[in-house]
């Protein structure tokens, strides 16, 4: 039975921190928590959350992933700590560093969340900036690996903003050699930076694709993926972004141009009739909450890496 092996970096910030192995690693635990063949006791271990944006799926699926391997967590609202009065993080980090076993940290700033990791002695996992949303990449390419079995020649396409998510799944894909194609307006383009770093990793430079046409981009794609237009903290955009992604709705339209037995993911909250439709949402080829179920079991794998 495959266990949890420690990983080479003490702490997961970006999808980077960990290699290829690591991640098919993590996904094969995650898939043996999930149908119950493996059993972890972290009994005494304690989860500290930081969350400085709202949050459902990523709160409550690292609460139950550490509870059910035994361990306890402490929600740390920053509207009730001192860290929302403007305590210096190089404090707090040292502080929470001799309370807890390892920090989860979802916060606008990557900055910030390296300085956590910085002063902190403890691991520090990524639970979103603005930059990344590395353990939603680890529950989505789970959900494809339920799907296809494995990744060979599939081929991956966001449809939507160049954002945190889409730059994880970017680097993510660019580790386990999955083509991934992002389809955007204009001017929303991922990160130069997360491009380059991808190019890096792919042995085939060929598979990774950013466009502005949504329908080429779908056309053989065996996973098409969209989230939310505006992020939390862009309300003030909310209007110009809606104007500017028309067009780029995953809609049955859409979907048809696809791979036959192509699979629908989203990483939630959704705003239907936005950038997905309901009907797409319900549809027999979506994988959504499957995908958010997955959540808890990719975070309990990497819990279980981290502390073991």
């Amino acid at each position: 039975m495959l266990q949890p092996t420690k990983l080479a970096n003490n702490n997961f910030l970006s999808s980077l921190d960990l290699s290829t192995d690591e991640v098919l690693n993590i996904l094969e635990i995650a898939n043996n928590f999930k149908n119950k063949k493996i059993s972890i006791n972290l009994k005494n271990k304690v989860l500290g959350l930081i969350f400085d944006k709202s949050s459902t799926r990523t709160r409550v699926s690292f609460q139950v992933a550490m509870t059910r391997l035994g361990g306890t967590t402490i929600d740390l609202n920053p509207s009730t700590s001192q860290i929302g009065r403007g305590e210096p993080l190089k404090d707090t980090a040292r502080v929470l560093s001799r309370y807890c076993d390892v920090l989860a940290i979802r916060t606008f700033n990557h900055s910030d969340l390296e300085e956590y990791a910085k002063w902190c002695s403890k691991p520090v996992i990524n639970a979103l900036t603005d930059s990344e949303h590395p353990c939603q990449a680890l529950a989505d390419f789970m959900t494809i690996k339920e799907e296809f079995s494995n990744f060979k020649n599939l081929i991956l396409t966001f449809v939507g903003d160049g954002n945190n998510v889409a730059n994880s799944l970017i680097l993510c894909g660019a580790l386990l050699g999955v083509e991934v194609r992002i389809a955007c307006p204009i001017g929303y383009e991922p990160k130069g930076s997360i491009i380059r770093k991808a190019l890096e990793i792919y042995e085939n430079r060929n598979l990774l694709k950013v466009t502005n046409d949504p329908y080429s981009a779908v056309l053989g794609a065996n996973v098409l993926y969209t989230d939310v237009w505006s992020s939390m903290g862009e309300e003030n955009k909310k209007e110009t972004k809606d104007k500017m992604f028309k067009g780029f709705t995953i809609d049955s339209n859409l979907v048809s141009k696809a791979d036959k037995d192509a699979i629908v993911l989203h990483c939630l909250p959704a705003y239907r009739s936005k950038e997905i439709t309901d009907e797409v949402i319900e549809s027999e080829k979506s994988r959504i909450f499957e995908q958010a179920e997955n959540r808890m079991h990719v975070q309990q794998a990497l819990l279980a890496c981290m502390l073991s």
